[in-house]
């Protein structure tokens, strides 16, 4: 058996003066999110809040495939209500945001996701990028137009292309499934995060000698003077020889 402890973090960063990153953090079911307002749309506080809210209200004792079907339909239906309220508002008008989500069941994990919120996995030392980015400058990357390591100072490099709220066609999750192995940590974060922080650094702070993982990256940002709201998500599962499955 597998149990989980999180430590969850969100701060508005070193120069913007509100927050409109969200997460959910619910050990106790398994299920964790980090959803990002849009930059440069209107109110993305209110579409991360209101993902936020429809997870929270997913119910305890499910089986992973339940978790996963309610999920997708919780994030159907604010995607809906946020277009519905972009509607109301006005025909230009846009509320939308990002969302990254990990599902835990016994030895089983699952990553849903849409726009460019990422999961990154830390195994024996090494750091796995989970997600791929839903955004301009990552087909950009695929096309061979601009180089990986050029991508995120990219000035184009905020631009996303699928979202919660957004219009278009209908919202698709892209969903990863795979095994957890004890030690195994994870981390879902915002842009603004992975944008101020090299890899190399978000390993070190998810390194299990930290205390509170999700602390540290958030300072570390911090002191990296990052230019937009800040949020970080840590996960860890532990072996466990008794019946509890949840470290609260």
């Amino acid at each position: 058996m597998i149990r989980f402890r999180s430590w969850a973090v969100s701060h508005p960063g070193a120069v913007r003066d509100h927050n409109e990153d969200a997460f959910v953090d619910r050990p106790e079911i398994g299920l964790w999110a980090v959803a990002d307002g849009a930059g440069g749309h209107n109110s993305g506080e209110v579409a991360s809040a209101m993902i936020k809210q429809a997870l929270e209200r997913i119910p305890a004792g499910l089986s992973a495939s339940e978790m996963i079907a309610e999920v997708r339909a919780a994030i159907a239906d604010a995607h809906n209500a946020l277009l519905a309220e972009a509607a109301r508002r006005g025909p230009q008008i846009m509320i939308a945001s990002t969302v990254a989500v990990l599902l835990a069941h016994e030895e089983h994990y699952a990553c849903l996701w849409a726009g460019d919120s990422r999961i990154y996995l830390l195994r024996e030392g090494e750091l796995f990028q989970l997600t791929r980015d839903h955004s301009l400058v990552q087909e950009m990357v695929d096309a061979g137009v601009v180089r990986p390591e050029n991508a995120e100072s990219h000035p184009r490099a905020n631009v996303i292309t699928r979202a919660v709220g957004a219009h278009g066609d209908a919202l698709e999750l892209e969903k990863l499934v795979d095994r957890i192995l004890p030690g195994d940590r994870f981390l879902l974060c915002s842009d603004g995060l992975f944008k101020a922080l090299p890899a190399a650094d978000v390993a070190n702070f998810l390194d299990p000698a930290e205390a509170s993982p999700a602390d540290a990256l958030i300072e570390a940002a911090l002191r990296a003077r990052a230019t937009d709201n800040v949020t970080a998500v840590a996960v860890e599962a532990m072996a466990e020889t008794g019946d509890s499955t949840v470290v609260p």
